[in-house]
């Protein structure tokens, strides 16, 4: 009986912790963003679902949070998210470009 033989060991991918760029609710951080999510969060959703490649119905869903937040290593849980999400919406979605907006800045987008 043949044994298979291994020639590469299999790569362990760490994920480097990060915070979010900003808080929940420091809107004044970004004012763009914040005027778009106040008058068209529905075009600010569209956005961030462009920026991750995404289909424009998930741009400022808990799935979406939830991907970027594992992604990027940025503690929390999907309870988090769901409460961020639904009794915040809209804060969370512009918590999430300006996240966004800020890694690009830095190159890590």
């Amino acid at each position: 009986m043949s044994h298979p033989v291994i020639m590469n060991q299999p790569q362990i991918v760490t994920v480097q912790r990060s915070d979010w760029q900003t808080g929940l609710f420091d809107c004044c951080d970004d004012c763009g963003v914040c005027l778009c999510g106040i008058f068209c969060p529905l075009c600010l959703g569209c956005q961030i679902a462009s920026d991750m490649d995404e289909c424009c119905f998930f741009g400022s869903s808990m799935a979406m949070r939830s991907v970027y937040r594992t992604k990027y290593g940025i503690p929390g849980s999907l309870l988090g998210d769901f409460c961020a999400v639904m009794c915040c919406g809209l804060c969370a979605t512009c918590q999430l470009k300006r996240d966004i907006n800020k890694r690009r800045d830095m190159g890590m987008f």
